[in-house]
């Protein structure tokens, strides 16, 4: 049974609720010179979304940064460099929602991203995608689809090629839960 909209947060059960990987991805666009969108996304990376007894979820991220692919392999090492990502000094990209908040069909999620101990604001427009059992045990998921924009000058990435890319990138999160037992 699919939950409805202006019954989410009342539906969710208190906890921790665990990602499910093979159902979750982080995917990004960004424009190179001005003309094409390059998308990619990140293999590896970790939700924290934890449900407290009225009904408000406190939500956190991590990302693997090295888990950077873009199908595009010579391209994917350039980014994971020093003068880009500089994954080998800034392996994470984390974000922590600034407050609980509460789930409803559309809502916002505004907190900090952090990347290499620089810090900037967040803001992530979220559309609720339900409460359906799946799989033998009728384990319950939860599912959402979040957008949101991080400016890569707020990070200083890639700041020695000026033009290559846009300094807006586009962040794109397709995430199911696992309901806590």
């Amino acid at each position: 049974m699919t939950t409805t909209p202006e019954t989410t947060s009342s539906t969710l059960r208190a906890g921790q609720w665990a990602l499910d990987p093979a159902h979750s991805s982080v995917a990004f666009t960004i424009r190179h010179l001005g003309i094409a969108k390059v998308r990619g996304g990140f293999g590896r990376f970790t939700t924290r979304f934890e449900v407290d007894e009225t009904g408000a979820a406190s939500i956190g991220a991590s990302i693997d940064l090295d888990s950077f692919d873009t199908g595009n392999p010579d391209r994917d090492a350039h980014i994971r460099a020093a003068d880009f990502l500089d994954v080998a000094n800034r392996p994470t990209l984390t974000f922590h929602a600034a407050e609980p908040v509460r789930v409803t069909e559309n809502f916002t999620v505004t907190g900090d991203a952090t990347l290499g101990g620089v810090t900037a604001p967040v803001t992530l427009d979220v559309e609720w995608g339900g409460v359906q059992d799946f799989g033998p045990g009728g384990d319950r998921h939860a599912g959402f689809s979040a957008t949101g924009v991080i400016k890569r000058s707020d990070f200083g990435v890639g700041d020695s090629l000026p033009g290559l890319l846009s300094d807006a990138v586009k962040i794109e999160l397709e995430i199911q839960l696992i309901e806590p037992r």
